[in-house]
């Protein structure tokens, strides 16, 4: 990551999290009235292939200490009322502004695996995580419907673990890498936009 891009990066989590601040106390309240302790949920990511770190989001789920892999139609019976609303604005991501802060992640960039799918794909995300995780990105963008279908018809873990090992890490893979080497401040702002206003659809 160059300088130019980590100073953008630093001012945007300093503007976004002031900007942003009344949304983030009014989530924070009404997790804390409707659904209780804990409020955040942080999990083990990668930054790179050999190192971690912890992501922070909002907490949309039932705790579980036995909980492992992404998230199927096998899981769909944890996520809460107020985490289901959340998770359709994408409100349980505002607290990775502090990752963002932190140099965690980028603004834009593939998003950060779980270790155990580094460990299975060595090959993919060696190159993948050449480029600094991100809060969004391409890929993030234009397969996460489909992703979010596929899973969801998923009812055991292993069935989860199976569609997401076959299907969708080849799938993000492929469009994060073509992303990396064409990227430059003005197709970044054209993910964050597509983010927010989700312009860009799949074919």
């Amino acid at each position: 990551m160059t300088p130019f891009r980590r100073l953008i990066d630093i001012l945007s989590a300093f503007v976004l999290g002031t900007v942003l601040m009344p949304l983030i106390l009014w989530v924070t309240l009404l997790l804390l009235f409707k659904e209780g302790r804990p409020l955040l949920y942080k999990a083990e990511r990668m930054k790179t292939p050999d190192k971690a770190f912890l992501l922070w989001k909002f907490r949309t789920m039932r705790p579980d200490d036995g909980d492992r892999g992404v998230s199927g139609g096998d899981k769909a019976d944890r996520i809460t009322e107020t985490g289901a609303m959340l998770r359709r604005k994408r409100l349980d991501e505002l607290p990775q502004l502090w990752n963002l802060l932190r140099g965690d992640v980028s603004l834009v960039g593939p998003r950060p695996p779980l270790r155990r799918y580094v460990d299975m794909y060595p090959a993919i995300y060696r190159e993948v995580l050449k480029s600094r995780p991100g809060i969004t990105g391409l890929a993030s963008v234009v397969y996460h419907k489909r992703e979010e279908v596929l899973l969801s018809r998923c009812s055991t873990p292993e069935e989860t673990e199976a569609v997401y090992c076959r299907r969708c890490i080849p799938t993000k893979a492929r469009i994060d890498r073509l992303y990396a080497p064409n990227r430059n401040i003005c197709t970044d702002f054209r993910v964050m936009f597509a983010t927010v206003f989700k312009k860009i659809k799949p074919h």
